[in-house]
């Protein structure tokens, strides 16, 4: 199939010729396809510098027309101005144009009215049309500046309604913001309407559709539990309040990081009135994706084919890894079958041992590893975890698989109504499904009540008035013990 490019001034006679015959090839041809573009006399030099300097072509007048190599890809063939394509068309195809130049010059004046038109129309949509707000709090954590290219470049959230990015690091330096506010308005953005920065939560998430929370409040070395519980709480809690009082209704809030996220997310969830309580999850899929990329180099296969790990429980505390449904594709053995043909990833291991020691103390140890290598918290896999989950929320998780998330709890597996628990979930039609289907072990439902009652006291431990000398006596000690033992980062049953 032959694609052409057809791109000139709004009122170049010439180009409105070439149109016309490039249209007329197009209906009599069936493997001809024409992609016209117009630009407004004053931006066509500009956009045409650009396009050459692109591509490493040498064009100075309009039109300018190419060939797509829509079977090989690539920068396009360049055909030239009007002469060329005549030619081209002539030769190739046996057609020219005998348009008169009166007829040329009426068409022209017509296509730079439209253009004028259509562009008038466009900046009154952009007028009256707010552009979507998300929110990233924590945004000098190396994971924001990983994730900002990928919410902007127009695949997730689409062409049409335009972005203003919002950027708030609580007590971080005003400069360094600022920096980072200079840096993305550089990169130019189609869909970015405006960059805002800000280090108080005076005015945060104010019309808020979408909101990222990075804030990590992370144990210090001399930090009690009692102070670091304290800390944390009174930070979620505040920032629910902002939530609630500014954010959109139907806002959707994920919270990422290291430690405690389930109990952040509740906290969220519980002091956000206006807000469906299912519009706040707890992302666990970078601890999913960490555990696949483990299981893939020991079955010697790509992380994408290691599929329906599970994550179960309490993100960044106590958590079980469940292989039991999981399934590897593209396992190379005597049993071989097409993309979609898959195992059970347990069979496939056979080294129970394995299972049991040596990837749990990997799985275990590998965050703390990397991030002690790069000498700050992790970026990439961050990002992406949180990208992937915004990807399903809004487009739908994939086929046939399920995803793990902390999400607040049905009642399902045993686990009570409003904990939020990391559960095996599907997204269809911007909403999570909690796949209840699945069958689990008794081994499993003992490991799940383990973390409901650690999540219980969680729960139960807050600093308010007439309750602190109870919360204090009757969940200290035990909690102390286990946030000591599990202080490198978290506890991975299985």
């Amino acid at each position: 199939m032959a694609k052409f490019v057809v791109a000139g001034k709004a009122n170049c006679p010439y180009y409105a010729k070439a149109e016309l015959l490039a249209d007329y090839l197009q209906k009599n041809l069936p493997d001809f396809r024409v992609f016209k573009i117009v630009q407004p006399p004053d931006d066509w030099q500009p956009w045409l510098q650009a396009l050459c300097q692109k591509n490493g072509w040498v064009h100075h007048r309009s039109p300018i027309i190419w060939r797509e190599l829509v079977d090989r890809g690539g920068k396009g063939l360049l055909l030239g101005g009007f002469n060329d394509f005549m030619e081209y068309a002539q030769g190739y195809y046996g057609f020219t144009s005998d348009m008169m130049t009166t007829l040329m010059l009426k068409i022209a004046k017509e296509n730079l009215k439209t253009n004028q038109s259509e562009r008038e129309e466009e900046a009154l949509y952009r007028i009256q049309t707010k552009p979507m707000a998300i929110w990233i709090s924590g945004a000098l954590c190396p994971a924001c500046t990983n994730l900002i290219p990928t919410l902007l470049n127009g695949e997730l959230f689409g062409h049409s309604q335009g972005l203003s990015l919002h950027l708030l690091h609580i007590d971080g330096s005003l400069s360094l913001l600022q920096g980072l506010q200079m840096e993305i308005e550089d990169m130019a953005w189609p869909l970015l309407r405006k960059v805002t920065v800000q280090n108080s939560l005076r005015k945060a998430f104010m019309d808020a559709e979408v909101i990222i929370l990075l804030d990590d409040v992370v144990p210090e070395k001399d930090q009690s539990v009692e102070d670091c519980y304290r800390e944390m709480a009174g930070l979620y809690q505040e920032i629910a309040i902002k939530i609630d009082t500014f954010a959109k209704p139907s806002a959707r809030v994920l919270v990422a990081g290291d430690y405690i996220l389930n109990l952040k997310t509740y906290l969220l969830m519980d002091s956000a009135y206006a807000i469906d309580h299912c519009n706040f999850i707890a992302v666990s899929t970078q601890l999913e994706g960490e555990a696949k990329a483990l299981l893939a180099r020991r079955l010697n296969v790509n992380p994408m084919d290691v599929k329906d790990v599970i994550v179960w429980g309490n993100i960044g505390r106590s958590t079980y890894i469940d292989l039991h449904k999981a399934r590897v594709h593209q396992y190379e053995s005597a049993i071989w079958g097409p993309p979609e043909f898959s195992r059970p990833v347990l069979e496939m291991l056979r080294v129970k041992n394995w299972i049991e020691e040596e990837f749990v103390e990997e799985l275990h140890a590998h965050r703390t590893k990397i991030q002690a290598a790069l000498k700050h918290r992790l970026g990439m896999s961050s990002a992406i975890a949180i990208y992937n989950v915004l990807n399903w929320w809004y487009h739908d998780s994939p086929p046939g698989e399920f995803v793990s998330l902390g999400v607040v709890s049905q009642g399902d597996f045993g686990i009570p109504s409003g904990l939020i628990f990391s559960v095996p979930v599907r997204f269809c039609g911007g909403k999570w499904v909690i796949q209840s289907q699945i069958e689990i072990s008794e081994e499993t439902k003992d490991k799940l009540k383990d973390i409901v009652q650690e999540l219980k006291m969680e729960h139960h431990f807050n600093f308010s008035h007439e309750k602190e000398t109870e919360a204090k006596s009757s969940f200290l000690p035990d909690l102390e013990g286990k946030f000591k033992k599990r202080s490198t980062d978290r506890v991975a049953f299985f």
